[in-house]
């Protein structure tokens, strides 16, 4: 994580419309992208608490919601750090930004439910069937509404229309370095996460 930081800032050159708040592109997209991740860990180990009924998996849902919430919001500030310094404000109610937005008040409302439900064994039941029904959300405002609508951002700053990729060599390797960093900073995370919240059970 500090090569990556240390390579945003001084490997590749400024974006050439854009200048250097272009690098916050090696920030936002990796948090966008762990928040995702995030999810479907919580959509996966819903899943097998209904199949076992182990409350651990319940723990590790719930810490991989909470680190997606976290994330999701992360994604949210940075972009609209850009956002500002971009389009001249911080929020604009862009398609991307709307959908991220009622993806955190969709998750935010699971740990409403968490904190309503006193039972255990019921809490666990009714979050992993929240948090089911909450993922199936995810691809639909991540990745299909703001492709449907016009919208701000650019749409082909990563691949093309024809999957090709679009970044010259520093900023590609900057650019995945970045993602694998924060990916395995999330894992990290959620295991330490997981082993706390599960002692503390």
């Amino acid at each position: 994580m500090c090569s990556v930081i240390i390579s945003a800032f001084l490997f590749p050159p400024p974006q050439a419309q854009l200048g250097d708040v272009s690098r916050i592109f090696f920030f936002h997209v990796p948090m966008a992208w762990v928040a995702v991740l995030a999810f479907l860990f919580a959509f996966v180990f819903s899943i097998l608490y209904l199949r076992k009924r182990d409350l651990a998996f319940d723990v590790k849902a719930k810490v991989a919601s909470r680190l997606g919430l976290l994330f999701a919001i992360l994604a949210t500030i940075s972009g609209s750090i850009f956002a500002k310094l971009s389009w001249g404000s911080f929020w604009n109610w862009d398609p991307r930004e709307t959908s991220v937005f009622i993806l955190i008040l969709i998750y935010g409302a699971y740990f409403a439910l968490r904190s309503a439900v006193e039972p255990e064994e019921r809490k666990a039941s009714l979050s992993s069937v929240y948090a089911i029904l909450a993922f199936l959300t995810v691809p639909f405002l991540v990745f299909v509404v703001p492709r449907v609508y016009r919208s701000l951002h650019p749409t082909d700053s990563v691949v093309n229309t024809q999957l090709q990729i679009q970044m010259p060599p520093p900023v590609l390797i900057t650019f995945l370095a970045s993602l694998i960093g924060f990916t395995f900073l999330f894992i990290w995370i959620f295991q330490l996460e997981s082993e706390i919240d599960k002692l503390s059970e």
